[in-house]
């Protein structure tokens, strides 16, 4: 008997679903709920394919800027390759590139900008950071030994208005004693490349050959130590912390963990706060299904008396309802999946309409300087599942209640 009644059930629920105009107020209720879902959806996707874009540049971007790991020295690297080889066939370690850092102030006609200087060797470098593959200008593998050639992150070029060819000047905090008193000491570079990575480490690095970086903090033909590159990221602090007890005591590591594992961390916190807090516009428009259901099970009591006269079970009745309310659940559900993964796909170029509109800059204050984002399919599918089970539970009740009418006494009255 429950057999011959689905196909009864299905037929009866789309149909009240699309008599409900007849009734206005039902149907102003119909319609906030399925836009209530619809938004909910589209919010869901868009926040979280922004999320996973900022994942992804801190991944991509900002780590493979910073490099995995790095290896100090407590005195100068004498001899870094020897140091290199010894590290390379360690287990999970796959490049390995010398390095010297400085600190100073780069000027050019006027202008200044601080700059963290980082000496590296350009071929061993591409190993292990994605810099050279971030050139706007220039030539990477232009920084030679004895050149004084640097290269310049966008943002900093901006700041001192320099351009290819330029001859900019490096102050460093150390002072020498001249006939003219204590002086700080200066160095003149030539702008060979200009690199951008969209991200702060435009506005804070330069390069220069290690070798360069030496002479200039008077320890020539050493290294402060090296960059390493892992297979995997997330192994940095295993590796770093065995590494320096193989290593003995002349050596001390620090990971990205140190530096950006804060930022890792809240990025991944703040997705799972804003999937939960987004989803309350879910459940708030399921129970906007709840409350039209029951009034439309209150509007149809007498079309319901009439068909359990006619034989149906309160089986076949609770399915009618269900059809009608899980069809407003999955019409709110894939207009919001449609809606979101068009605002996902589109945020992005939405964001620097904005800016250019307005002629502001809206994340100049983040650690990339637009809005990224992501699309993952299995996100997608995560809250089209979540949203079409709890606008089909919402179906629920107000079906039960259905089911539990009383011919007689819905019939005495009409």
């Amino acid at each position: 008997m429950r057999a011959m009644f689905r196909p009864f059930s299905l037929y009866v629920g789309l149909r009240y679903t699309g008599a409900r105009a007849r009734n206005s107020f039902i149907s102003v209720i119909t319609l906030i709920s399925a836009l209530g879902l619809m938004l909910g959806v589209a919010v869901l996707i868009t926040v979280l394919s922004v999320m996973n874009g900022f994942d992804r540049e801190l991944q991509t971007r900002i780590l493979g800027m910073v490099t995995h790991l790095s290896v100090y020295g407590r005195e100068p690297v004498n001899d870094w390759q020897q140091l290199a080889d010894q590290i390379e066939g360690y287990p999970g370690v796959e490049a390995v590139a010398p390095f010297r850092q400085l600190e100073g102030m780069l000027t050019f006609d006027g202008n200044v900008a601080g700059a963290l200087i980082s000496g590296i060797e350009p071929e061993a470098e591409r190993q292990v950071s994605i810099v050279g593959d971030m050139m706007w200008e220039g030539d990477f593998d232009a920084l030679r030994s004895g050149s004084f050639g640097v290269v310049l992150g966008y943002g900093v070029a901006r700041k001192l208005d320099a351009e290819l060819g330029d001859k900019v000047t490096l102050v460093l905090p150390e002072a020498t004693v001249s006939p003219a008193g204590v002086m700080p000491r200066f160095k003149r570079f030539t702008v060979v490349g200009i690199f951008r990575a969209r991200a702060e480490v435009d506005s804070l690095y330069a390069y220069i050959n290690v070798e360069d970086a030496a002479r200039l903090a008077r320890q020539p033909g050493t290294a402060e130590g090296v960059h390493l590159r892992l297979n995997d990221l997330f192994a940095a602090p295993q590796v770093g912390w065995e590494l320096q007890q193989s290593l003995g005591y002349g050596y001390y590591t620090s990971d990205w963990t140190r530096t950006h594992g804060n930022l890792f961390q809240a990025i991944k916190m703040e997705k799972t706060m804003m999937t939960l807090l987004l989803s309350f516009i879910v459940a708030v428009a399921a129970f906007n299904i709840i409350s039209s259901q029951v009034m439309l099970v209150t509007e149809k009591r007498g079309n319901i008396a009439v068909m359990r006269t006619l034989g149906a079970s309160p089986g076949a009745i609770m399915r009618i309802f269900m059809v009608q309310g899980t069809v407003v659940g999955m019409v709110g559900t894939l207009l919001g999946t449609a809606l979101g993964i068009l605002l996902a796909d589109n945020v992005s170029t939405l964001a620097q309409w904005i800016e250019r509109t307005f002629n502001t800059h809206l994340f100049d204050a983040y650690f990339v300087n637009y809005l990224p984002s992501e699309l993952q399919w299995s996100d997608v599918g995560i809250i089209v599942a979540i949203a079409l089970l709890i606008s089909f539970s919402a179906t629920l009740y107000p079906s039960w209640r259905a089911s539990r009418v009383h011919p007689a006494e819905a019939l005495r009255y009409e």
